[in-house]
């Protein structure tokens, strides 16, 4: 079992940056593909970024277009960790941000989908304001 708890989050300005953290317990995500979803009210969960697992010569990533450029996914494996670096944040970026680990055993495997996911973090809320 992995556990996941999201921190860094609050209520910034337009144009603000913050960090958001996924720090996991239980077991090594070392083998996991780490996912950060958002969901605002009243939407559907969605997709903001996705890191590969670690093992390979070089981490591969993906991002959602409304985010590309803006924010920056990363890993600390000593630290079993995962961040969200968000910058220049935007009123539509408001939402509960939660991390999710996947079974990965490709060392390229960044998947999209949250049913690809078995592991996730209860979120932690972003709010951004003019």
């Amino acid at each position: 079992q992995v556990q996941l708890v999201e921190s860094g989050g609050g209520l910034v300005q337009a144009g603000d940056s913050l960090r958001l953290s996924c720090a996991a317990s239980g077991r090594t995500i070392s083998s996991y593909a780490m996912g950060w979803f958002r969901q605002a009210p009243g939407k559907e969960r969605e997709f903001v970024a996705v890191i590969s697992r670690s093992g390979g010569s070089t981490y591969s990533a993906d991002y959602a277009d409304s985010v590309k450029g803006r924010f920056t996914i990363s890993r600390d494996s000593a630290k079993n960790t995962v961040y969200l670096q968000m910058n220049w944040l935007k009123l539509e970026d408001t939402a509960v941000y939660s991390c999710a680990a996947a079974p990965a055993g490709d060392y390229f495997y960044t998947p999209t989908r949250p049913n690809n996911y078995d592991y996730w973090g209860q979120g932690t809320q972003v709010t951004v304001s003019s």
